[in-house]
Parts: structure tokens; sequence; C-alpha cells
């Protein structure tokens, strides 16, 4: 079972000093995509933050990064944030710490290769939201690690698309941290789910920036 809503009591018991939401009252959402760049996505999703104006996060895998450097060049020129997702999008439940922090630190390389901002380098979100203690012990100087209170599920084949943007549009709320994803897995249910989402909030004077 997909839990979309990561309430607090959740929260508090499985990663409780990892950053979940920006609870306020400025209704204000941070929109947040996991996997990219990929040429099949990415652009077609800045085209539509673009028409609402929009800033969102992008957690990038760096091997993804350098395949296709100039997408990503792109979101930092349209001023969106990046941040780090591994490079090769390790599950560190999985992954040995000394291996997973490479990998980090390999993806960390190729984001200072192109950033035009000290923050690009700063925050990190675990792929699959799996990380051990031993790891954020070793991080948290360094990054500030980002999950989520809002998961769309667009990734997932069992959820159709109207189930995706119902459950994305009923949880969020201010200072929600919400996931979307631009990898081919999430094609059919982000086509359809973002740009009602971002019409939705627009119009419910609901502003979404960047982490």
């Amino acid at each position: 079972m997909m839990i979309h809503k990561m309430g607090w009591l959740f929260q508090k018991v499985l990663y409780p000093t990892l950053t979940w939401s920006r609870y306020n009252k400025d209704k204000t959402i941070y929109l947040t995509f996991d996997d990219g760049p990929i040429p099949e996505m990415t652009p077609g999703i800045l085209d539509l933050l673009k028409t609402y104006n929009a800033k969102a996060t992008f957690f990038c895998v760096g091997d993804n990064i350098r395949k296709h450097p100039e997408i990503y060049q792109r979101i930092l020129k349209e001023n969106h944030s990046t941040g780090n997702h591994t490079f090769n999008h390790l599950n560190g439940w999985k992954t040995p710490d000394n291996n997973y922090l490479e990998n980090v630190g390999l993806c960390n390389s190729i984001i200072d290769k192109y950033a035009v901002n000290s923050n690009n380098s700063k925050l990190l979100r675990p792929p699959y939201g799996r990380i051990k203690q031993s790891q954020i012990k070793q991080l948290k100087d360094n990054y500030e690690i980002i999950m989520w209170d809002v998961l769309t599920g667009d990734f997932a084949a069992s959820i159709s698309p109207e189930s995706c943007l119902n459950k994305a549009i009923k949880y969020t709320e201010s200072g929600s941290i919400v996931v979307f994803h631009d990898n081919l897995k999430a094609k059919r249910n982000l086509d359809y789910a973002l740009p009602k989402y971002l019409e939705h909030f627009t119009k419910a004077g609901y502003s979404f920036k960047g982490l």
C-alpha cells in the first residue's frame, strides 16, 4: 500500500531529523521532481512550469546530468533549484556506506561543474526515500536531506492518472513538499496530473517555489 501523505507521527518515527515540509501561512507549495533530467520529460515539465510562473526543485541523478548537460543547464538558467539524487540512483538501505557516500560525492562533483548558485549542491534526496542512519550522520553536515509529505505516486502503474491527481490535490497544504518524477515510468500519470495540479492551486492563490 502506498502512503501518499506522510503525517507528522510517521515522520517523527522514520527520520525525525530530515526535512519533510516547510509549513507556512503564505500559500506556498514546494514541487519537486526526481530522477531526471531526461529529454523525453524534463523539457516538457520546464515548459509547463514556465506557463504557470512556477519554480520547482529537481533532484537529479548524476549520470543523467552527465548524459544531458544541456537540459540541466536549462533548469539552472530558468532559476529552478536542484539537488543531489546520487549518481546511480542508489538505494541506501542496500548499499554499503562507503559506496553510498562515494556515489553522492560523484553526483555532487558533476553538479558543482555547472553550479551557478551555492545552494545547488546542498540539497540531497535519497532515492526511494531510503537512507541509513549511519549515512545520514556522515552527510548531515554538508547537505539538507529532503524527504516529502506528499507522494503523488505518479510512477506506479497501479495508480490511474485521475487517482494520482486527486490524491495530490487532497493531501497538499501550504508548505508541502510534493514529489513528482521526470522518469518514463511516471509519464502517463504526470502528463495528466501535473497541468491540472498546477492549474488547481494557481487558481486557489498558491505560489510554487524552489527549496
